[in-house]
């Protein structure tokens, strides 16, 4: 069995003709026709007002917190169990994260505890979408409205998920994507915000478009463009959107792939799990739709997890673990502060394993996995 790495990214085989043919149209820059069919297809599918592609999804990140015009002393609430750009998008604004409990079942935010979080300084609730499953938005919509608060989602992890119907990152005022290598649909790094009030359109693309109304001028409404307010570069290279064009024009296809994958690991493993032992799969509740976007084990505790994916090293498995709490960190302590107890967050943390999951894994390359993790389990417990 030759190793099996925790990702390898796909290709559909368009992707170099597209790059090939956005340098033969002669615009290499930001906002060319592949910029725009990517945008439009966005908007299709989630319903959107308007989807604008960005160099990350970190980029889009800092284009919502300029938009909704964070500065020092405001609060954004959050889970700590999440990604850097979450909170840097937010602190580089001199805004403060507040930071609030996960879950324990589908390890997002804990809706419940949002509201204790709540202060005169607080700004926005940033709900992040963990391994492609929807947080509870009904009631953090709710909450949102109640306290006149930004809703922004971070959809770093679920493109095509939804929630009771309603695609992921179209639900708050602002909704952000990524396009990393390790996404279901890729374009080496990239990323798009989905904005979802017509009344923040032209603000976000004065602010992708490095403060200025150039779009507006693009568009023939006004005579020359001039620095409007405050914006930055967000803009991808029309390479990065010729590449990701090849991957949304399979993006169905990527998708249900990856739930095959996804179904044959929950199949293959929920009947030798110890059910005695505080080992669980994922749980993805009745209302929502996921994405296949990651596939994890929870173990007892953190000792047995580095023993587990020691095991499967040994095997030439790469499995990994996910965050450490922001809360937890350096620059946690020093630009957030933490609302209750974080019990879920510091537990599941360090219980969680991630198995390989991407477009070509095989039926044997997964037979093997399971196998492995068989013979783990009949070896450790």
């Amino acid at each position: 069995m030759n190793k099996i790495p925790f990702n390898k990214p796909y290709m559909t085989g368009k992707e170099l003709d597209y790059i090939k043919q956005a340098y033969k149209n002669g615009h290499m820059a930001g906002d060319g026709d592949f910029t725009k069919k990517c945008s439009k297809w966005l908007e299709n599918v989630t319903g959107a007002s308007k989807a604008l592609l960005t160099h990350s999804c970190t980029a889009a990140l800092e284009m919502a917190a300029i938009m909704i015009g964070l500065g020092p002393g405001d609060e954004v609430i959050m889970p700590s169990y999440t990604f850097v750009s979450t909170a840097n998008a937010f602190v580089l604004r001199g805004a403060t994260p507040v930071f609030v409990d996960i879950r324990e079942d589908t390890l997002n935010i804990d809706e419940n505890k949002i509201e204790a979080a709540i202060t005169p300084n607080t700004k926005a609730i940033v709900p992040v979408h963990y391994a492609g499953v929807a947080c509870e938005m009904d009631k953090i919509m709710d909450i949102a409205k109640k306290h006149n608060l930004f809703v922004i989602e971070d959809a770093a992890q679920a493109l095509f998920s939804e929630y009771k119907g309603q695609p992921l990152g179209a639900i708050g005022d602002l909704g952000c994507f990524s396009f990393h290598e390790t996404k279901n649909v890729i374009s080496g790094e990239g990323g798009a915000l989905i904005v979802n009030d017509p009344e923040m359109i032209l603000q976000a693309e004065i602010v992708r478009e490095k403060g200025t109304d150039r779009s507006r001028f693009f568009r023939g409404e006004v005579d020359k463009y001039t620095w409007q307010n405050q914006g930055s570069s967000y803009l991808p290279g029309e390479i990065i959107s010729a590449f990701l064009w090849a991957q949304l024009q399979k993006a169905d296809k990527i998708t249900e792939k990856r739930l095959s994958h996804w179904k044959r690991y929950y199949e293959g493993l929920k009947d030798f799990i110890p059910k005695d032992k505080n080992i669980r799969l994922p749980i993805v509740p009745k209302d929502c739709k996921h994405n296949a976007h990651m596939f994890y084990i929870l173990l007892p505790d953190e000792d047995e997890r580095k023993k587990f994916i020691a095991f499967l090293k040994e095997k030439d498995i790469h499995s990994v673990f996910h965050y450490v709490p922001l809360h937890n960190s350096p620059a946690g302590k020093k630009y957030g502060i933490v609302s209750g107890e974080m019990t879920n967050t510091d537990n599941l943390s360090s219980q969680l394993v991630r198995l390989p999951l991407w477009y070509e894994l095989t039926k044997k390359d997964q037979m093997y996995i399971k196998e492995a993790i068989k013979d783990y389990f009949s070896k450790e417990f």
